[in-house]
């Protein structure tokens, strides 16, 4: 049995999602990628709430969509539940009443329905507020509450969008926690629940996820177990999210060429020799090992590169540094990031808009190839 197999494919005038995903039952998938890159329509093919031109969607043993056949069986008979970015409970029922909906719709007996969803309240550590309304719970509370509705009619995939965005910084780390219990089946209870986990957060995935998918204009780009993705990433958003630099191009002896001819000296991300000549190959390397001068270094062996300040971002006891291109410079500094210390910046005196030169030793850099 697979817990989902699809294969998705919506055309738009300006766009076209193309993707395939499999899940094993108990498998938690994040799908990670740019606004626009067709993550939302995925959801809403998987959720029941848009037919695709092409394809199908699997959900356990029952084939729940199928545009060939012209299946499409209705959102709230395929078993799938969503949790969302905002709690969307119904304000004139309680925190019971809402649990109790998704069973009650299903046609289980009042009193089991309200047993069951007192259980699930307990589970999600808020079986105090259970006769309580919305607007009578704080944010955190109401999305402990929407996670119990979306679990209690036993789904067979749980859609998880952007479950914590909305969260305040407070709130977040423990429902993060109590996400990751209720997928591995840590409380209540219950066998590990197959989910599909949209996110912008490097942290939620490797958290809560087994493997990742990265969507590009509506295309799978990466994929694989999440921490090596976040760990070895191919594409600059992935790159970006899991808070490093990376500079694309094609393998060279000293290791890799941009589209401009500028040599990035590097070592092979994988421990083995680097990749053939003319193979496509990304430059991955941590701000935190690129130095910032305001006039071209010499001395140790360096890849150097010229830039112009884009913005100065604090972070917590560093500063990052972004970088722009020059004109007539490489195009691919764009987005570069530098950690410093705050007196590295006093030392540089420098504002956005000023020209710097960006500098990481080869041994910081790793090689892996781009496919």
């Amino acid at each position: 049995m697979t817990g989902l197999d699809a294969r998705v494919v919506v055309r738009r005038p300006a766009f076209t999602l193309d993707v395939t995903l499999a899940a094993d039952p108990g498998e938690v998938l994040a799908v990670l990628g740019p606004n626009g890159s067709g993550k939302s329509t995925l959801l809403g093919v998987l959720a029941g709430l848009l037919r695709p031109d092409e394809g199908h969607v699997r959900v356990g043993d029952e084939l729940v969509t199928d545009a060939a056949a012209r299946v499409l069986v209705p959102p709230h008979r395929r078993g799938v539940g969503l949790l969302a970015q905002q709690a969307l409970l119904f304000p004139h029922l309680s925190a019971v009443g809402n649990v109790a909906f998704g069973p009650r719709a299903h046609g289980v007996p009042r009193r089991e329905a309200e047993q069951r969803a007192r259980e699930l309240l307990a589970a999600v550590g808020v079986a105090e507020l259970a006769d309580r309304r919305p607007a009578r719970m704080s944010g955190g509370q109401q999305q402990r509450v929407a996670l119990a509705r979306a679990l209690a009619p036993d789904p067979h995939l749980l859609l998880l969008d952007e479950p914590l965005a909305a969260l305040d910084v407070d709130a977040t780390p423990a429902m993060r926690s109590l996400l990751r219990q209720m997928l591995r089946g840590e409380r209540f209870d219950r066998p590990k629940q197959t989910a599909v986990l949209v996110t912008h957060s490097a942290l939620d995935a490797l958290v809560l996820a087994d493997r990742v998918v990265v969507l590009t204009g509506g295309r799978v780009v990466e994929q694989g177990p999440a921490r090596e993705v976040l760990a070895r990433p191919r594409s600059p958003f992935t790159a970006r999210i899991a808070g490093l630099d990376l500079v694309p191009g094609t393998a060279c002896p000293e290791g890799l060429r941009t589209a401009d001819g500028v040599v990035v000296t590097g070592r092979s991300g994988d421990g083995a020799a680097l990749p053939t000549p003319g193979e496509p190959v990304v430059a991955v390397f941590p701000p935190s090992a690129v130095a910032v001068f305001a006039e071209r270094p010499h001395g140790s062996p360096r890849n150097v590169v010229p830039v112009r300040l884009a913005a100065i971002e604090p972070r917590g006891d560093m500063v990052r540094l972004r970088a722009a291109a020059l004109p007539g410079g490489p195009h691919w500094v764009d987005g570069l990031a530098a950690d410093v210390t705050p007196a590295a910046v006093a030392d540089l005196a420098v504002e956005p808009g000023a020209e710097l030169w960006f500098a990481v030793k080869a041994a910081e850099v790793a090689i892996h190839a781009a496919d």
